[in-house]
């Protein structure tokens, strides 16, 4: 395989991850608000903001629509979803020699659909469905990819980048919740949580093996450890 080829597979692969990553924790957050204080509710959102731009935020500083406008729509934003999604596009148009014309057509559906779109367009509406609309269509293209193409050496680059970007994002986002952890006046409390399971797909999961007991040493020995769930650090690294 050529090295090209392989770095173009390898990157498409992390953007996609990091698109569907970001989607995910702008669904979960904004459909956890209506269970927060204002105060709970940004400092969670500063812990997002934190976890998908490296960037620190005061709570009393964060508006949701302008938070959410940032991460997921704001072309100056490198790290935004409409940013990402348009990278995985970029590397896969290299190498669509490379890929089924079911993988390429998923793709660039997506961000056709996402392209034009504004904060304005969606807040007046239900903004947390379409992130979690953009989360099936990142299933669907998880799916297809799995279905439609050879699993040799360019399927294993895609492998390759998708967990290494996994590890990273949930490394950062656990780092943050257990070092606000140790505030005990700022830091997590319960529901916030069981929101961090849901970050990480988590939820049921958890539940299943710990019942519904909330218990931050269990999330961190289930998200680093567990060796089956395909979320968990160890499953990625492995």
């Amino acid at each position: 395989m050529l090295s090209r080829v392989a770095d173009s597979l390898y990157w498409m692969s992390r953007y996609i991850e990091r698109t569907e990553h970001t989607a995910r924790l702008i669904a979960v957050k904004l459909d956890s608000m209506v269970e927060q204080t204002p105060e709970d509710a940004g400092a969670s959102w500063a812990r997002v903001t934190e976890a998908l731009t490296g960037e620190k935020t005061a709570p009393s500083h964060l508006d949701a629509f302008d938070i959410t406008g940032r991460l997921a729509f704001d072309r100056d934003n490198e790290t935004s979803l409409i940013n990402s999604l348009a990278l995985a596009r970029d590397n896969a148009r290299q190498v669509r020699e490379a890929l089924s014309n079911e993988v390429w057509e998923n793709l660039n559906r997506l961000y056709l659909r996402l392209s034009p779109m504004t904060m304005d367009s969606i807040w007046v509406h239900t903004p947390g469905q379409l992130f979690r609309e953009v989360l099936e269509e990142m299933h669907a293209l998880e799916g297809v990819t799995y279905s439609t193409l050879s699993h040799g050496e360019g399927w294993y680059f895609l492998e390759l980048g998708r967990h290494i970007e996994r590890v990273q994002q949930l490394g950062r986002l656990l780092d943050l919740h257990f070092s606000a952890a140790q505030n005990s006046e700022s830091g997590p409390k319960y529901f916030d949580w069981l929101v961090l399971l849901k970050f990480c797909s988590a939820w049921e999961p958890y539940t299943k093996r710990y019942t519904a007991s909330i218990r931050p040493q269990k999330i961190a020995e289930f998200l680093l450890f567990d060796p089956e769930f395909p979320h968990s650090i160890c499953f990625s690294v492995d």
